[in-house]
């Protein structure tokens, strides 16, 4: 019992400390070696090296291409202008008396197609704020409007999408981005429907007003790209995506990858993770090339500023992943897994799926909780789903979507900078964004599980 509780003050304390802005490359470790020191007295060095530091070593060979490519495709469209442009033309389409759905279109099209979502969030709060403002709606529900449209359904949901969330599970359970495709479309129009009738009514309720002096934001004023050039390497990121997995990679002879020197695997383990790189990497030298002279002066400081970009996240999810490790070798992690396994029943996707969102809460990381998850109970998950003849593409869609949900609560990175962002409070927003980010995202989880069960992965 004792060692159990010493796991869950770990976990506690990972959670309270990183919330108060402790970096997580110094905090893992550290309570990661002092869980083995307390519970066990364990050999500490060996502990450091040779499990945690082979566990977050293992997840940044295996995924730092799509954290680097995807960090210098949001800054090039940062950079060039399209995001932006992209924004104004949705909103300048759909109208002032639309400005809530505005808003979550123009993040969700930027999302989808590749884009950060603090790119997404930057660039689309001075244009919310203005809509906002104009239409008399109030401002504290522009938080809760972009995480709608930045962190749910394009994150998890959607087939297709190119973000972390939907990566990570791939080499677990030999899938592509495009897992349980129709389960994902019906989840993902969950999210959105709700979370756009939830911040409607919200409004309505709250009444008319922005409800706050006029922020005081940049004038840009640099020459945008037409829609159609701003557009072009988001659905080029997702053409390229299926183009890869399903044409061309497969039609490769991969043969060698069963060769020692290439991991001893085969191309089932590794099709989703290719297409990604390939679809990001040819994107980006379209966006290059569509708008060079928006970027000819400062292109080497753009692609250098979004390869320095994706470092922190990705060295503070390998940390993550490091201490889930550490964790998952301790004696008495053998009883929470034993109980997590067993949480769901006879039903694997709800022991999945609480095993998954349990962690992403703790973390308040989508991403750090799905691979603690899949690093320590992957090969267990994917041997109950085949016993149970449940398809791995839809354990894929349960795993990202479960992530999505306790995710944000209110220790999460990403809330706490779109906040800043937008010079709000957990008190003045946090309601609203629990409610489309956490809440709705849970109410979509339901669905795709009771889908899933009743039909099986479509």
């Amino acid at each position: 019992m004792l060692e159990i509780l010493v796991i869950l003050i770990a976990l506690a304390a990972l959670i309270g400390l990183a919330y108060r802005g402790v970096s997580l490359l110094l905090l893992t470790p550290a309570l990661a070696i002092l869980a083995v020191l307390i519970s066990e007295g364990g050999p500490l060095l060996a502990s450091y090296t040779q499990i945690f530091m082979s566990a977050t070593g293992d997840f940044i060979i295996q995924f730092f291409p799509l954290f680097l490519l995807g960090a210098v495709f949001g800054k090039l469209m940062e950079a060039s202008g399209s995001a932006l442009a992209l924004a104004q033309g949705i909103i300048r389409g759909l109208g002032p008396s639309r400005a809530i759905l505005a808003v979550i279109l123009s993040c969700a099209a930027m999302t989808y197609g590749g884009v950060s979502l603090f790119v997404v969030a930057f660039a689309v709060w001075p244009i919310a704020a203005a809509l906002f403002r104009d239409a008399e709606l109030p401002k504290l529900l522009i938080p809760a409007t972009i995480a709608l449209g930045a962190f749910t359904f394009t994150m998890t949901a959607l087939p297709g999408t190119p973000a972390i969330q939907n990566a990570i599970p791939m080499p677990y359970f030999g899938t592509t981005p495009f897992a349980a495709p129709g389960l994902g479309v019906i989840t993902g129009l969950v999210m959105f429907s709700l979370g756009w009738l939830w911040l409607e009514w919200r409004a309505r309720q709250i009444g008319p007003g922005y409800g706050a002096e006029p922020d005081v934001i940049e004038d840009d004023s640099r020459p945008l790209p037409s829609l159609l050039v701003a557009a072009a390497p988001l659905v080029l990121v997702l053409g390229l995506n299926v183009s890869f997995t399903f044409l061309i990679i497969p039609q490769l002879d991969t043969s060698y990858l069963a060769e020692t020197l290439y991991g001893e695997t085969d191309i089932s383990a590794l099709r989703g993770l290719w297409s990604t790189i390939a679809a990001l990497t040819f994107a980006s030298l379209a966006l290059v090339a569509l708008n060079w002279t928006r970027l000819t002066d400062r292109l080497s400081d753009t692609l250098d500023k979004g390869a320095k970009d994706s470092l922190l996240p990705i060295f503070n999810t390998a940390s993550l992943v490091g201490f889930g490790a550490v964790i998952a070798s301790l004696s008495a992690f053998t009883l929470i897994r034993d109980w997590v396994v067993v949480a769901g029943g006879d039903n694997p996707l709800i022991s999945l799926a609480i095993g998954t969102g349990l962690l992403a809460g703790m973390t308040g990381s989508a991403s750090g909780g799905m691979s603690i998850a899949l690093a320590t109970l992957g090969e267990t998950y994917l041997e109950l789903g085949q016993a149970a003849g449940i398809a791995p593409d839809l354990m894929h869609r349960v795993t990202a979507v479960a992530t999505g949900g306790l995710d944000a609560l209110p220790h999460n990175g990403a809330v706490i900078t779109l906040l800043t962002i937008c010079g709000l409070t957990h008190r003045d927003s946090y309601r609203d964004i629990a409610m489309v980010a956490v809440v709705i995202p849970l109410v979509g989880l339901v669905v795709l599980i009771t889908l899933g069960t009743l039909f099986g992965s479509f």
